[in-house]
């Protein structure tokens, strides 16, 4: 019986991607990996997230580096590596997943990890997030979607990977000054090499589906860990799993809120939490649809093009998640005068 499940394919992409989710949750519930805090926190952002978010990002730079000399990543065909860059629909996009994870107090990564410990405010956010999600995928946001998407400007390039020996530089330089920043602001150095697990998670999510999974006959989309659109797919295969069967995306939902669940519970961290006002929810939940629409303009979430694309350094992801940290910046800069109504996450 295991045999057989495991010999399906789209079996094997569930348990590839339950087991990347399952060491991305535990590591990102650990560190408390989230790039709104990083850089949109209380006075400007945690020098300490900030660090292990850097890290993340170097590691996963370096690693895809190492990967596709190896022969194990070919991204030649996919729409990271694009000229045609979707300009209006990626920063629209990055702007409204910025101000969304500033009203919700966390991205879309951050709150799967919080509401598998307990946090209903998170839970609630990310049905909002997930409905959302899909309904400018494939639903009446569709059309919103298609025609920002056709508002672009050529680049000359598609990724900075394609300027020698940039990618190997840039991750070292990364990795350099997380080590920089952690020391000074005298962050937990687990967390550091945690940031540096979740980072080779991105990397390890392209091999899978480009590499260890690949089949000429049946072929799946080369991707990587990402929230936006496993989360829109994860609401439809709840609602509709005879239509539309579980693979490498649903997995790794599974996964990160299994993982997160078992370190919680493991470190005595399990708390359930809910809304405290009637403002309070409308706020989170204006985030969580702002969220949901600007993941899919932007092509991706802060993991999702941020980790995922952003390791391929695409000229598109990159632009993705500068939009999506000015979105936060500028949705905090607002807020600022009523900092003090804010509830914690």
């Amino acid at each position: 019986m295991l045999y057989e499940f495991v010999e399906t394919d789209l079996n094997l992409q569930l348990l590839f991607g339950f087991a990347l989710g399952l060491a991305f949750g535990v590591a990102a519930q650990m560190s408390r990996f989230c790039l709104r805090r990083a850089v949109a926190g209380e006075d400007g952002g945690d020098a300490s997230a900030r660090a292990v978010w850097i890290m993340a990002l170097g590691v996963a730079i370096a690693g895809f580096a190492v990967a596709q000399s190896a022969g194990l990543i070919d991204l030649s065909e996919h729409r990271y590596l694009t000229t045609d860059i979707p300009l209006a629909a990626i920063v629209l996009g990055g702007l409204a997943f910025g101000a969304g994870m500033v009203l919700t107090r966390g991205c879309a990564s951050r709150l799967t990890v919080l509401s598998a410990t307990g946090n209903l405010r998170a839970l609630s956010v990310l049905a909002v997030f997930a409905v959302v999600a899909h309904a400018a995928m494939k639903g009446v946001l569709a059309p919103l979607r298609s025609t920002l998407s056709e508002i672009t400007v050529v680049s000359p390039i598609g990724t900075l990977a394609a300027l020698p020996g940039f990618s190997p530089a840039i991750g070292l330089g990364l990795i350099a000054v997380a080590l920089y920043l952690a020391r000074d602001s005298k962050a937990n150095w687990l967390h550091i090499v945690l940031g540096s697990v979740i980072g080779l998670v991105a990397v390890a999510g392209w091999i899978t589906t480009g590499f260890l999974l690949m089949d000429e006959f049946d072929p799946i989309p080369v991707q990587s860990v990402a929230f936006t659109q496993p989360w829109g797919d994860s609401l439809f295969w709840t609602m509709a799993s005879t239509a539309l069967p579980a693979g490498f995306e649903v997995g790794f939902i599974g996964g990160v809120l299994g993982g997160s669940f078992l370190s919680a519970a493991a470190r005595g961290e399990l708390d359930l939490q809910g809304f405290e006002t009637p403002h309070q929810m409308l706020r989170y939940g204006a985030g969580g649809a702002l969220m949901g629409l600007g993941g899919v303009l932007a092509g991706g979430c802060t993991v999702g093009a941020g980790l995922g694309g952003g390791a391929a350094l695409s000229v598109s992801a990159l632009l993705a998640l500068a939009s999506i940290v000015g979105g936060a910046v500028l949705m905090r800069a607002l807020l600022r005068p009523r900092a003090g109504v804010t509830a914690s996450a």
